[in-house]
């Protein structure tokens, strides 16, 4: 029966902020042993870490935080060039692969030629490809968006084309009847159909554009947050890891939280669970 229990909308933020609050606090109490704190870290490190990096300003000597930690405004340097690759990527990956999602999609020759070399693409481990990229584009930022794009190219890539794929026949054949020719019927039925397709892989490549930065960042590079939390691993510094995960983790959140007003807003259209539920 508990199954069937469901926080309401009003109280649901409640409901997450109550976990988040729980999952600190045994975090915190589980970080009084030393042992566990030095794999673990401790929130209360971890949250003065990324004060510090935000703050022009130095702490000294401070009782809530007594390392002192130290202003670090390069933080915004560093962040800056991760969501510089990181929107670059996102980008280039998402026109690519919606560009040769349609193309293929609508094009049943070549994807039946080019079907089995995609899905070798797709399989390989595409961080393999980092040092390649590193020697091809050097290690400034176009290395790590070239890896990034190639994790994000595939997701939208077959989301778009399975929904151009997923097109019914009946309104294929009635706009046919209408008249349309292949670019009316490319702008008011084949990209509608892919469009709810296109924004649910988009949430995904959201991460996966961070990952592909950040990964490029490990493998070679004197900026970003991924070479600063690869920094902190070799002095064993966890609360600095743990630290970039989160400023990471935050402003992943925030993009996307952008995308999801952009789908609200282009998805007008589209009835609503609720609203179908009704119906």
């Amino acid at each position: 029966m508990w199954r069937h229990i469901k926080p309401a909308e009003s109280n649901l933020r409640a409901w997450q902020l109550g976990l988040l609050v729980v999952v600190l606090l045994g975090w915190q109490l589980a970080s009084r042993d030393q042992q566990i704190a030095f794999f673990l870290g401790e929130p209360v490190k971890v949250a003065g870490r990324v004060w510090s990096w935000f703050m022009p300003f130095s702490f000294g000597e401070n009782r809530l935080f007594p390392d002192g930690l130290p202003g670090n405004a390069d933080i915004y340097l560093h962040l800056g060039v991760t969501l510089l690759e990181t929107v670059l990527a996102f980008g280039i990956g998402t026109l690519l692969g919606l560009a040769c999602g349609l193309w293929l999609a609508l094009a049943p020759s070549a994807s039946a030629i080019l079907e089995p070399y995609i899905k070798a693409a797709n399989s390989m481990p595409r961080v393999i490809l980092a040092p390649i990229f590193a020697l091809w584009f050097g290690l400034g930022i176009w290395s790590k968006v070239a890896l990034a794009v190639t994790l994000v190219f595939f997701i939208v890539f077959f989301n778009v084309y399975q929904g151009v794929k997923e097109v019914s026949p009946v309104v294929l054949a009635n706009a046919r009847m209408l008249g349309a020719n292949q670019r009316q019927l490319l702008r008011t039925v084949y990209l509608p159909s892919a469009t709810s397709w296109v924004f649910s892989s988009l949430h995904t490549s959201v991460g996966l554009a961070f990952v592909g930065a950040v990964v490029g960042e490990y493998l070679g590079s004197a900026r970003g947050v991924g070479y600063l939390i690869l920094q902190a691993e070799g002095t064993f510094d966890v609360n600095t890891v743990f630290a970039g995960i989160v400023v990471l983790t935050v402003f992943a959140l925030l993009l996307d939280g952008i995308v999801g007003k952009l789908e609200k807003r282009l998805m007008k259209w589209q009835p609503r669970s609720g609203e179908t539920e009704k119906l």
